[in-house]
């Protein structure tokens, strides 16, 4: 059994979502340039492969330039991991209510 298979075992699921949300952003980051952080493109390309059509057509450049702007708080022209984060935390919330809503 491999090491990170060991880990994953004993990891409670929220550790297991933490270390997903990690490996999610480090798999698209760093590919134009900083490894820290995500270009508009790098953002596009998670939208699309992560998230479908959850948020927006991940080819209309538009919905996708509204959603890295409102992400880009320090206006850095990237999108950090704590940007990210709350991102994933306000869909996660928003699910959350319309399933309450539904029961």
């Amino acid at each position: 059994m491999s090491h990170s298979r060991i880990i994953s075992l004993i990891m409670s699921d929220i550790q297991k979502a933490m270390a997903l949300l990690i490996s999610t952003f480090d798999k698209y980051s760093g590919k134009e340039g900083d490894k820290n952080t995500l270009s508009k493109e790098e953002l596009k390309d998670l939208l699309q492969n992560e998230f479908g059509e959850m948020l927006c057509k991940a080819n209309d450049k538009a919905a996708i330039d509204r959603i890295f702007n409102d992400l880009d708080r320090d206006k850095s022209n990237s999108v950090d991991f704590g940007e990210f984060v709350r991102m994933v935390c306000c869909l996660t919330e928003m699910c959350h209510e319309y399933f309450v809503s539904r029961k």
